[in-house]
């Protein structure tokens, strides 16, 4: 349950470095606060783990053709219809288009892959050793 938590909080700092980064560039967010992007980081988890693999599933020769550069459309469309979503929500984020999906999405990919390298053990659900002498 810990790791869930855990990679909840991770998606939403995630989703969190990439609205601050676009803000006013294509990503905008009406309402403040970690709320939004918490249930935002709900919807994107979600969507990752139910959507994704089907859709990687039904693209995988273009993965291949492109040598893994089609995982960054796949990342780009699972940001978008997040912000779809989250505006059906009414959370105030919104995505304007292809390119501020890309690059949120890009930055998501980023925070989260370097969030999760240096908090590999506790995702891992052991915790470092220490060494006595």
């Amino acid at each position: 349950m810990s790791r869930l938590i855990l990679r909840w909080v991770i998606n939403a700092v995630a989703i969190w470095a990439a609205i601050s980064l676009l803000q006013g560039k294509g990503i905008d967010v009406q309402q403040g606060g970690w709320a939004p992007i918490l249930v935002l980081a709900v919807i994107f988890g979600l969507l990752n783990a139910l959507v994704r693999p089907v859709i990687e599933l039904l693209t995988c020769p273009l993965i291949i053709l492109t040598l893994g550069l089609g995982t960054l459309l796949i990342n780009t469309l699972l940001f978008w219809l997040t912000g779809v979503i989250g505006a059906q929500f009414n959370l105030g984020f919104t995505v304007d288009g292809f390119w501020p999906a890309f690059w949120g999405a890009l930055i998501v990919s980023v925070v989260s892959l370097a969030l999760t390298l240096v908090l590999k053990d506790e995702l891992k659900g052991r915790r470092p050793q220490r060494r006595y002498r």
